[in-house]
């Protein structure tokens, strides 16, 4: 049968075979085809400018992380030294600098000319962020202090492009702008791939690459399509992982992975609860009070069991090198009936993510928690938040994220070119591209379209913004039809 694709030009299609005989009844694919199309392009059409700005925001936010070692490069690294001086006196060398703040957490320097990052909070500073303060970890210095943001440390000019991203940098009501293009990029994503792949070419090479020698309005769907099958994967991720701390979906993420068991777990650093995790997990290996290979420690002689005394940071960090800890770590000091937390925070690949509780009482370490003991969704939703990030690899994964980013663009430029090229020519109005054909619902099989109607339910419930949107979508195209009837019926 002969469809006529406005999109995609006039395509003929060979009938289904049948137990070897020959019939008019259409294949699921031709049947539904119509119907993704229309989908797919008022889906593309409408959402597309959201998707343009989540693209190129996120373009600079994955360029930010080496903009920041240039624009920042003062405070992060100073002339190597021969010799360090205590963690401690770092941190007191912060406090003095800002007597109205309380240290809060502190990144050691791990490699030669990297500053150290002490973590405080003060009067001015947002709910949510944190005054980090540069200390050259060889004379005690400070290099300067910078606004931080989050686990990745963002600072001021990743932040800014990190906020640019999540909600135009209008609070709690700009997400759903970042939650309503995550919602549909899969959707997108996935409809184009349908459409690209069903279409019948002569060769496989079409398929992966754009065709030779097209023109006009076939060349952009070439290179819209080609493009857009080797992104697919890329956007797919990350919709999904975007929807993952989203406001609305990102609730029913939460709840499914909890029942799951994906849950994160936590180490507990609280003083009365012994050795058993803040999220129901127990402390592994050195828990429960063991000295986790501490004897001989230089200095630890005679501090267990002294009251009112704390061991400080320079031996928290000790300890748990001792447990096993290495690479970047960042240490929570104590707060009122909790001990240290010593955190590694290698996001590189292999990961270090293990953590331990510390007591600052005498040194030992009260629980632990291995990133290889977390549950296998858990370890999957923290590389996928991670390489979202821009954290899980580094340079690599700075480098792909701004790939697909661009790859985006491109594609949404390209599609915007194709409804341009469409537009009807004749006469002197100016008029937009036409729309795929109204009614293709109508003509698909009951029993192919009821299967259709149950996921798309689906999908709208669990991701709320997706379901409100395509509700809207249909309300309005069905409202334009009976106008576009109405004026039939008078002309």
């Amino acid at each position: 049968m002969a469809i006529d694709d406005p999109v995609q030009g006039t395509e003929t299609e060979r009938p289904a075979a049948v137990s070897g005989t020959t019939t008019d009844t259409p294949s699921v694919w031709s049947s539904l085809r119509p119907l993704v199309l229309r989908l797919h392009f008022y889906a593309g059409l409408l959402i597309a400018p959201l998707l343009l700005v989540a693209a190129t925001s996120g373009l600079l936010y994955a360029l930010s992380f080496q903009a920041e070692k240039v624009a920042y490069r003062h405070e992060l690294r100073v002339p190597a030294g021969d010799r360090t001086v205590p963690l401690s006196a770092q941190l007191d060398a912060a406090r003095a600098a800002h007597p109205d703040g309380t240290v809060t957490s502190v990144r050691p320097s791990s490699e030669d000319g990297e500053t150290t990052r002490v973590m405080m909070t003060t009067p001015t500073t947002e709910e949510g962020k944190s005054l980090a303060v540069f200390v050259d970890p060889y004379t005690a210095g400070i290099r300067g202090e910078l606004t931080s943001y989050g686990s990745s440390g963002a600072l001021p000019l990743r932040t800014w492009l990190s906020e640019l991203h999540r909600h135009l940098h209008l609070g709690e009501p700009g997400r759903i702008y970042s939650e309503l293009a995550a919602s549909w990029l899969w959707a997108v994503a996935l409809g184009g791939l349908l459409l690209w792949t069903g279409r019948k070419r002569t060769s496989k090479r079409a398929l992966l690459t754009p065709e030779r020698g097209a023109t006009g309005r076939r060349r952009t769907l070439s290179l819209h399509g080609s493009l857009g099958l080797w992104a697919v994967t890329g956007l797919v991720l990350l919709s999904a992982t975007g929807l993952t701390w989203s406001r609305f979906a990102g609730e029913n993420i939460g709840a499914v992975q909890d029942q799951l068991g994906g849950a994160t777990p936590v180490v507990s650093a609280t003083l009365e609860g012994g050795g058993t995790g803040g999220d129901g997990h127990e402390g592994h290996g050195s828990g429960g009070g063991s000295h986790a290979g501490m004897e001989g420690m230089e200095g630890m002689e005679g501090m267990e069991g002294m009251p009112g005394k704390e061991i400080s940071v320079d031996l928290a960090v000790v300890a748990a090198r001792q447990a096993g800890l290495d690479g970047p770590l960042a240490v929570t000091l104590p707060a009122e009936g909790s001990g240290y937390v010593v955190a590694e925070t290698d996001t590189q690949f292999p990961v270090r993510l293990d953590s331990v509780a510390v007591d600052p009482a005498n040194g030992m370490i009260m629980d632990e928690l291995r990133f290889a003991d977390y549950p296998l969704l858990a370890q999957l939703t923290r590389f996928g938040i991670d390489a979202h990030m821009g954290v899980f690899l580094g340079l690599v994964n700075q480098l792909a994220l701004a790939a697909l980013a661009l790859a985006l663009i491109l594609i949404i430029v390209w599609g915007y070119r194709m409804w341009w090229q469409r537009r009807p020519t004749r006469g002197r109005r100016l008029r937009a591209g036409r729309a795929a054909p109204r009614g293709a619902w109508r003509k698909v099989p009951p029993a192919r379209l009821l299967p259709v109607v149950v996921a798309a339910a689906l999908a709208g419930w669990f991701v709320p913004l997706l379901g409100i949107s395509l509700v809207a979508f249909l309300a309005l195209d069905g409202a334009l039809g009976l106008l576009s009837r109405a004026r039939a019926a008078r002309g």
